[in-house]
């Protein structure tokens, strides 16, 4: 599915300004904040991931400030902050991956472990419980996330996943990965669908960011246990896709 939504998208300079505003606010606190998680490194784990939230609280309101870029959530009540879940949304933009940190409960990631190479913010991103992943070997990855998703759902996080394993255009879904789906088959903790149009304001590979409402949509819960990862996974991508042809 397509739909190319370029109607955000206009060269005024102040989207210009506004998203070089953006863009040294964000390497300038993430070294701040990279440096304050690394040298928390010995306090208890809750103090470096309230740290990782704060920053992506004060990323969203620079984007507010700078590009005029909101956003706005429906389905808040679909999430149970007492209930570990497997959130699997899609993937447009990085606004996502920091959003969905300030939005959803405490949580770990899967992500490129290439990230963490990174001096000082992949250190620190390497500090607050991701699921590092080699995509080129595969099985290694897929028996990563089954041993360390199921270890962080026990001791209370969400998983968060971006099935589709890299950034599409806005308004396309790619087929999703059965990864997420297979570990909440093996573990039978329900999945949480997330849909978003973040790329029409947060373009992937764009500089500019453009003014407008970022629309969050987050479904229902999708029970797992006794069931196929297939079918899993296949509600799941329908719904997502359903949610994103109705933001147009």
């Amino acid at each position: 599915m397509t739909q190319q939504n370029t109607s955000h998208q206009d060269p005024r300079p102040k989207n210009y300004i506004g998203s070089a505003l953006l863009f040294v606010g964000i390497f300038s606190t993430a070294t701040i904040v990279g440096l304050l998680i690394i040298l928390t490194r010995p306090f208890p784990f809750i103090i470096r991931y309230n740290i990782s939230k704060a920053w992506c609280t004060v990323v969203l309101w620079m984007s507010k400030v700078f590009c005029g870029l909101r956003y706005e959530v429906e389905g808040l009540e679909h999430i149970n902050p007492q209930q570990p879940a497997i959130a699997l949304s899609n993937h447009q933009s990085a606004w996502e991956t920091l959003a969905l940190r300030h939005i959803l409960p405490m949580q770990s990631v899967l992500l490129k472990r290439s990230l963490l190479m990174f001096p000082i913010w992949g250190w620190a991103l390497g500090m607050v419980k991701p699921i590092a992943i080699d995509r080129n070997n595969q099985r290694a990855a897929l028996r990563i996330l089954l041993e360390k998703g199921a270890m962080y759902l026990n001791q209370g996080l969400w998983i968060v996943i971006f099935p589709e394993g890299t950034r599409t255009a806005a308004g396309e879904v790619r087929k999703f990965s059965a990864g997420g789906a297979m570990l909440a088959q093996k573990t039978g903790f329900p999945v949480i669908p997330v849909a978003h149009n973040a790329g029409d304001f947060w373009p992937r590979y764009s500089f500019l960011k453009y003014p407008g409402v970022i629309k969050v949509k987050i479904g229902p819960v999708i029970e797992t246990k006794g069931r196929k990862a297939s079918d899993i996974n296949e509600e799941a991508e329908a719904w997502i896709a359903q949610a994103i042809k109705e933001m147009g």
